[in-house]
């Protein structure tokens, strides 16, 4: 019984140590309150040790164990001895296990004790596991196995109480969070409220003074429009009264020089009454009572003239009176020159008798004429070279001032559009019409002729009064009615300028351009009317036209009348003018022969090679000038020359040895040895045509391939 007595004192012990003053309680996961989280803790960080059951387990193994052992014990009988020996190593083995299982509970462990505790606890193992039965072993297996489940269950527990405290803590994080925003947002409406309150506030006061501002201003309004209106009257009432008085003293001037022309017209009227008027081989006709009656229709105008004069202004009855004797005299002239006409009729007819009687006898001296044709040929040219004039003929000049007087008939239409400084509109209007007018003539090169034909459909259509497009703009002569007027004077402006510019220097252009202005020419006559007056204005040649030196022209104007540029009193070089003079005659020449293929070819040119012949003609008639004629002439024929051969023929080759027979040694008598230059040059271009019988075709004409392309 004293092993017994043994192992109940080792689980006395056992039960006074610190593990086992440990309450254990199997529902201790039930139940939170009960223990707290150090001693769950602490629980499950210990070392394991024997149960507090470990005595009544080992009470039943001794109690069925004593039996078996009894007749060990009688037949081995040291064993005894052994055991109650070891009983002091097995209470050594319960308190050290008891010690080492509870080393938190030492108050000052030291590394050297510890060693020694754990080699005698290994020792006192090893015999009590070969001391104590298999059985022993196994119970304490279980109890340890138990004991591990349970510090699992309480690990996992502590586990999910952990995140059950991490939840909660999150939880209470986030509704911190939402809490604090509510309040940093619920901060911030109030603020924006506390604004948007300042602000209506201040908006209102300022209202408040805006309205006030504007009340003082529609009052000063009121006021300063009251005082505008009464000037306004005021002025109305001057300015009506100016006007009046303006309008009265136009229209009396209007009389006034409608009186004066009345009897300009009426004196120059009564000077072509002449009452010693005698003709040639007219009948003396008395015109003495159209004189007489004449002077008293001037002696009448006269006296109403003075008399208004006197009074200051004419009236309209005044004006009546005097165009009645206007209408007289023209009726009196008129009668005049009904009796002249019918005095030369009669003339004529005697004259046609006494031609007829002549031709009788030229046809007699026929065969004689034949049997002396040198003396006749001598006296024939002795005539001609007496013959050249120094002035243009009467009916060419008449023809020019024609051209002139419409030229500036068409700048006096559009004078609205060119006095248009301070109207930005028409301003705009004219810049577009002169940029469609005139940049297309300056896009004619030798293109090819689709692209020639977009640009004459382009000028076409402006001139026909349809949109198009110029600068990315639309336009039209229509936006302005002296639109058109101002396209035709710009058009023909610039073809000329193109003359003397671009065929000036590339002779070869001078044909498109050419053949773009004829077509021009053709369906708008007015274009060709105004190109021949700017181009007798640039270049008098090619009327021909040698301007005189008249009384009180300065020497600058006569060199513009001649056609040289003079800038700040300095006239151009010679050979620049002639380089321009030879551009607008080779324009000139190429015009009168080329015609619009794509036109209307039923009808006659509008001014074709008779006028190139009459040209060349009129040139031979005058005398000739140093260094221009022989210039002139031969840029005419290289370019005309050949279409002239073809029309004329025989006729043509004529003129062509009369220039060298007769013309060119007038041009040597004149030309300076500095000045042989354009002399040589038109000599063997003469010489070698009449050698070859043939006029070269002009480099650059058009042929088919060209329109074609």
């Amino acid at each position: 019984m004293q092993p017994r007595e043994l192992r109940w004192e080792t689980l006395a012990a056992l039960r006074t140590s610190s593990k086992g003053r440990l309450s254990y309680c199997r529902h201790w996961l039930r139940d939170e309150k009960m223990f707290s989280l150090q001693d769950i803790l602490e629980g499950c960080m210990s070392p394991l040790v024997l149960s507090r059951y470990s005595g009544w387990v080992l009470d039943r193994v001794v109690g069925q164990s004593a039996p078996e052992t009894a007749p060990s014990r009688s037949s081995t009988p040291k064993e005894s001895p052994l055991l109650t020996n070891q009983s002091p190593s097995l209470e050594k083995i319960t308190s050290a296990s008891c010690q080492g299982s509870s080393p938190l509970l030492s108050t000052e462990p030291s590394e050297t004790k510890g060693n020694e505790d754990l080699s005698l606890l290994e020792r006192d193992r090893e015999v009590f596991s070969a001391v104590l039965p298999s059985k022993v072993t196994e119970v304490e297996g279980c109890i340890r196995m138990y004991e591990e489940m349970h510090r699992l269950k309480g690990k996992e527990g502590l586990r999910q109480r952990q995140e059950q405290q991490e939840q909660m803590v999150r939880a209470v994080y986030d509704l911190a969070s939402e809490q604090l925003k509510r309040f940093d947002e619920l901060k911030e409406l109030k603020q924006h409220q506390e604004f948007q309150d300042l602000q209506e506030v201040m908006e209102k006061s300022s209202k408040e003074a805006q309205g006030q501002q504007e009340k003082l201003k529609e009052e000063h309004r009121h006021r300063a429009k009251v005082l505008n209106l009464k000037l306004r009257e005021a002025e109305q009432q001057r300015q009506r009264q100016e006007e009046l008085e303006r309008l009265r003293k136009e229209e009396g001037q209007e009389r006034l020089r409608r009186l004066y022309s009345i009897q300009e017209e009426v004196l120059q009227l009564n000077q072509q009454i002449d009452p010693n008027y005698r003709q040639k081989d007219l009948p003396r006709i008395d015109l003495s009572a159209y004189s007489n009656r004449g002077n008293q229709i001037c002696g009448l105008v006269s006296g109403l003239i003075r008399t208004t004069s006197e009074r200051g202004f004419p009236t309209q009855v005044d004006v009546a009176n005097t165009e009645r004797a206007l209408q007289e005299m023209r009726g009196l002239i008129s009668s005049m020159q009904q009796e002249i006409a019918a005095a030369v009729e009669e003339k004529r007819r005697r004259d046609e008798e006494e031609e007829r009687q002549k031709q009788k006898e030229l046809l007699k001296k026929e065969q004689v004429k034949a049997q002396t044709p040198a003396p006749a040929q001598q006296s024939g040219g002795k005539q001609q070279k007496e013959g050249l004039q120094v002035k243009a003929e009467e009916s060419t000049m008449l023809w020019y001032q024609q051209l002139q007087d419409a030229a500036e008939q068409c700048i006096a239409s559009f004078s609205e559009i060119s006095n248009c400084k301070d109207n930005n509109e028409v301003k705009k209007i004219k810049t577009d019409l002169q940029k469609a007018a005139t940049i297309p003539v300056s896009q004619i090169s030798r293109i090819a002729g689709s692209q020639l034909r977009e640009i004459f459909d382009k000028i076409n259509n402006l001139l026909s009064g349809k949109s198009v497009l110029s600068g990315g703009r639309t336009v039209s002569v229509t936006q302005h009615p002296q639109g058109l007027d101002f396209v035709y004077y710009k058009l023909a402006e610039k073809f000329v300028n193109q003359g003397e510019e671009e065929v000036a220097s590339h002779h070869d252009a001078a044909f498109p351009i050419a053949v773009v202005a004829s077509g021009i020419w053709e369906l708008h006559p007015r274009v060709g009317d105004l190109f021949l007056a700017h181009l007798h204005k640039k270049c008098p040649y090619s009327v021909p036209f040698y301007p005189a030196l008249k009384e009180g022209t300065s020497m600058e104007e006569y060199q513009r009348m001649l056609g040289y540029q003079v800038k700040d009193s300095k006239v151009e070089e010679q050979d620049h003018f002639l380089k321009r003079m030879s551009g607008l005659i080779r324009l000139y020449a190429a015009i009168i022969q080329l015609r619009w293929p794509y036109g209307n070819k039923q009808g006659p040119h509008p001014h074709g090679l008779n006028y190139g012949w009459r040209w060349l003609a009129q040139m031979l008639n005058m005398e000739p000038l140093a260094d221009v004629t022989a210039t002139l002439l031969l840029d005419f024929l290289e370019v005309c020359g050949n279409a002239l051969m073809k029309q004329y023929q025989v006729q043509f080759w004529k003129m062509m040895l009369l220039i060298r027979e007769d013309y060119i040694p007038r041009i040597e008598a004149i030309t300076t040895s500095g000045q042989m230059g354009s002399l040589m040059r038109f000599k063997q271009f003469l010489e070698k045509c009449l050698q070859q019988k043939e006029i070269p075709l002009p480099k650059g004409a058009l042929q088919s391939s060209f329109w074609r392309s």
